[in-house]
């Protein structure tokens, strides 16, 4: 029987005669346990993965886009050095990394007007997909403004997801991905917490994957109670808020 399937996880057995759908996963359950919000959670290690949102240039960066905005962009800093303390220590466990990014069309044909508005509301100065004078272009897909910032730019090591939305799942491959690799549960980190993040996290809920906001590893330009909203509305209705050294303490537990 010759094996079919690009994950372990999810693979036909094929002869000339028979096809196995049975799909035997090998991956035995890695109960760990994490002390988490509202209440400790355990989950299972070998189907998780860490899905991190937007840690991009242009909002993390000097010369990136909410830099020229005027935007104080330490806040969206902050998750920078926890996020790489912590993707070695998911790699070395075998829980696979998600670098999920803002990559538009230079067209912008799949850009509605919504989206365009969003980020110029008067129409006035550089928006989604256009260039900060003497700059980069925003958001672009292969811009320097769309790429991961230089402290945690992985290569090639991890999975790589462009999006176009706020949501990470709308129109993109996210979730066939995962689907495919047999994760049930999501660690979240990014920028910014309580848009792109959120919204993304909502929607895995939405379908059905256990969602885990870890608080050192996300962070937000917006208000301080954008960000207690964010919290509160993730404790009470979506799923778990947690850190990364519960975490990596769980998986070393």
């Amino acid at each position: 029987m010759k094996p079919m399937g690009s994950h372990a996880g999810n693979r036909w057995q094929v002869s000339e005669s028979r096809v196995d759908l049975s799909r035997a996963d090998p991956r035995p359950v890695r109960a760990i346990d994490i002390d988490a919000q509202p209440q400790a959670i355990t989950v299972d290690a070998n189907r998780s993965a860490l899905v991190v949102v937007d840690m991009q240039n242009d909002f993390c960066s000097r010369g990136g886009y909410l830099d020229y905005r005027g935007i104080d962009i330490t806040p969206d800093r902050a998750p920078i050095a926890p996020i790489a303390s912590l993707v070695p220590v998911l790699r070395s466990e075998g829980v696979p990394i998600v670098w999920l990014n803002w990559g538009v069309r230079k067209d912008l044909l799949n850009i509605h007007p919504s989206l365009l508005h969003a980020h110029t509301h008067d129409g006035t100065g550089a928006g989604l997909g256009e260039t900060i004078p003497g700059g980069a272009e925003i958001l672009r897909k292969g811009s320097w403004g769309a790429q991961i910032v230089d402290e945690l730019n992985p290569g090639e090591l991890d999975i790589h997801v462009t999006k176009h939305r706020f949501s990470g799942f709308w129109d993109t491959e996210l979730d066939s991905i995962l689907r495919n690799m047999g994760v049930r549960t999501l660690f979240f980190a990014g920028v910014n917490a309580d848009q792109c993040v959120m919204t993304t996290l909502e929607d895995a809920c939405f379908l059905g994957y256990d969602v885990v906001m870890l608080r050192d590893c996300v962070g937000t330009t917006s208000p301080d109670y954008c960000m207690q909203a964010t919290e509160y509305n993730v404790k009470l209705l979506f799923g778990f808020m947690s850190h990364s050294g519960a975490l990596i303490e769980g998986l070393h537990a």
